[in-house]
């Protein structure tokens, strides 16, 4: 990570422990540590519609949480050697956030973050990004709307729009088991820098649409099943042509259990 990019996390996380310092402080005693961990497997690797591995991948990650913060690590493990990578870990991210109510305002939340990009056994360089988002989840579809700026690397910034409806229990196996439908759909949008680091192209421009339909499975108290279905396409020309594989269709499976 470069010097600015250091300072630049740093100032991140100084400035939020210090907002939420005294938020903290009335819940010390009553919020208990939150431990999450995921097993994820999918056919592809698709981020934010580039496909950089376009066969199958585990991909594990682990968080902790308390007093509206969560820490993880996550990471991705390429299955074949389509890349010369197989049985690597070919990227792990490491990420801070602080999420909470805004202030004064029924159905809203606010979240801030830092995101530490590691390539190992690649020859992509490392970045860090900040973020910061809004998501209202009292209006219809759960909007929401967050922007990532890297401060290393690439020095440009993707926006992202995002819209999400959970249908409960549409499959009841029994009456302990269940599954619900979580639909979902995003679409980015890059800067010229983020657009010319990426992909080499000029000007600000659409990059991808995702869209998601998952079935979340509970099983027992603490564990949750979910097969998914994805597909994201490139949106603007310049973007498509500077990309191999424009269109990806994937399944994934996650296993993820919190305590």
């Amino acid at each position: 990570m470069s010097e600015r990019g250091k300072l630049i996390v740093a100032a991140v996380i100084l400035g939020v422990c210090i907002g939420s310092v005294v938020k903290a402080a009335d819940e010390m005693n009553s919020q208990p540590l939150g431990v999450g961990v995921k097993l994820d497997y999918v056919s592809k690797y698709i981020w934010r519609g580039q496909n950089l591995n376009d066969r199958s991948a585990f991909q594990p990650s682990v968080s902790l949480s308390k007093y509206g913060f969560t820490g993880s690590i996550w990471s991705t493990q390429d299955w074949t050697s389509v890349n010369g990578h197989g049985g690597d870990f070919t990227q792990i991210n490491c990420t801070l956030d602080y999420t909470s109510a805004f202030p004064g305002v029924d159905g809203v939340n606010w979240s801030v973050g830092v995101i530490d990009y590691d390539f190992p056994h690649t020859r992509t360089p490392n970045t860090v990004e900040i973020y910061g988002g809004l998501t209202f989840t009292t209006l219809p579809l759960s909007p929401s709307i967050k922007v990532y700026r890297d401060v290393d690397e690439i020095e440009g910034t993707y926006y992202q729009l995002g819209v999400g409806k959970t249908l409960e229990k549409v499959i009841n196996w029994n009456d302990s088991c269940y599954s619900d439908l979580a639909l979902g759909a995003s679409v980015g949008y890059g800067n010229s820098a983020y657009n010319e680091g990426y992909f080499h192209v000029d000007g600000g421009g659409n990059n991808d649409l995702t869209l998601t339909a998952a079935l979340p499975t509970p099983l027992g108290k603490y564990w949750v099943i979910r097969p998914s279905i994805n597909y994201a396409t490139m949106l603007s020309d310049s973007v498509r042509e500077a990309t191999p594989k424009s269109d990806n269709l994937w399944c994934g499976v996650s296993l993820s259990v919190n305590f």
